[in-house]
């Protein structure tokens, strides 16, 4: 595992019409790049994942590696930390040659397309002239469809998991909820808590809290927590946490505080509300091979719009397989039943060298 900063020190023109003077990708490489550079695989993170995709800890630690679904001794797997992020990667905390404070809300607003034009330059630099594979889930499974419809001649196939061709009512609806809990935060300071060596914590919290539900199924969340009492009791208090579910959200709203800057939070979920590519992707037309793997608990991004992406794909003749997989882990499916959802991945990439 290699972790390395790419920097870009041109100007990096976005879909709004501003730009970035520059910027730097933060990203992690894993395995060999063969001679003729045609084994690189691009993975591509969800909206709180970082370069950091393999290995020990990393978000997909059971996809990668050696024998593994992206094995490590076949492929050369590339993970870039998308920009809007705070991991290594250029974002709102990120310092403003102009002003050489964090750039706050004077970051420009990004899109998924500004995001897979950045890791396009990533991939020149590297001197890769065509990708054997993009794959992603959720956030990183619109980045794939995004490099498709973008980039259609430098992808040999698209993993899309868990994803969806927009962003529905209830989604944007979702991230809006989250995104005000963090501007009404006391400590938000428009965006500027930087200077006053704060964080929207209440705030960020909240908006991970609510995400969180989102990424359970109901029958999980059952089955983890139930109505169970943390102290067997009721305490009839609104201020006690009395539920394990409760405990459990807390939990999760409060280690998310402490690894992810509120700033960042709400650039990409804006970004996820803005994408849309049912328009592009019925005219499409491509020798790209495409995967689209969905979850049967899955409630945030139902099997419904996984279909929908086939449907539209195969309008103009695409070459288009589906798979649905049986979990009761809801969204997070794609990052925790690895079993299935690699031996469906492994083949597929397996097949791609008789069939492209």
């Amino acid at each position: 595992m290699k972790k390395i900063i790419f920097n870009f020190d041109k100007p990096l023109k976005l879909v709004s019409g501003q730009e970035l003077p520059s910027f730097e990708l933060a990203y992690e490489t894993y395995g060999q790049l063969n001679e003729d550079k045609s084994n690189a695989i691009l993975v591509l993170h969800a909206l709180s994942g970082s370069s950091h995709a393999g290995g020990k800890d990393g978000w997909w630690e059971g996809m990668i590696g050696p024998g593994c679904p992206l094995d490590t001794n076949k492929y050369f797997i590339i993970c870039s930390n998308i920009i809007g992020s705070c991991y290594g990667s250029t974002g709102p905390s990120s310092i403003n040659p102009k002003t050489g404070k964090p750039y706050g809300l004077d970051f420009p607003i990004i899109t998924v397309k500004d995001m897979v034009n950045a890791q396009k330059l990533l991939i020149d630099h590297l001197g890769i002239k065509k990708l054997y594979s993009v794959i992603g889930g959720s956030l990183g499974g619109m980045q794939a469809l995004e490099w498709a419809i973008t980039y259609p001649n430098e992808i040999k196939s698209s993993i899309v998991i868990a994803a969806t061709s927009r962003m529905s009512t209830q989604n944007i609806a979702f991230n809006e909820t989250g995104r005000f809990a963090i501007i009404l935060d006391p400590n938000f300071h428009n965006g500027d808590y930087y200077s006053y060596n704060t964080k929207p914590t209440t705030g960020l919290s909240l908006a991970r809290m609510i995400a969180h539900i989102t990424y359970l199924s109901e029958k999980i969340m059952d089955q983890k927590f139930g109505r169970e009492l943390k102290s067997g009791k009721y305490l009839f208090d609104l201020h006690s946490i009395e539920f394990e579910v409760q405990s459990y959200l807390r939990y999760q709203g409060e280690k998310f505080v402490e690894r992810f800057d509120a700033n960042s939070y709400l650039y990409i979920t804006k970004a996820m509300d803005y994408f849309d590519v049912t328009k592009e992707l019925p005219n499409l037309k491509s020798k790209i091979k495409f995967l689209i793997i969905a979850f049967t608990s899955d409630w945030l991004f139902p099997v419904e719009q996984s279909m929908e992406i086939v449907k539209l794909l195969k309008e103009n003749n695409n070459n288009v397989s589906f798979s649905l997989i049986d979990s009761d882990k809801g969204h997070d499916s794609f990052l925790i039943d690895i079993e299935e959802q690699g031996k469906i991945v492994s083949s597929f990439l397996e097949g791609l060298k008789n069939e492209i």
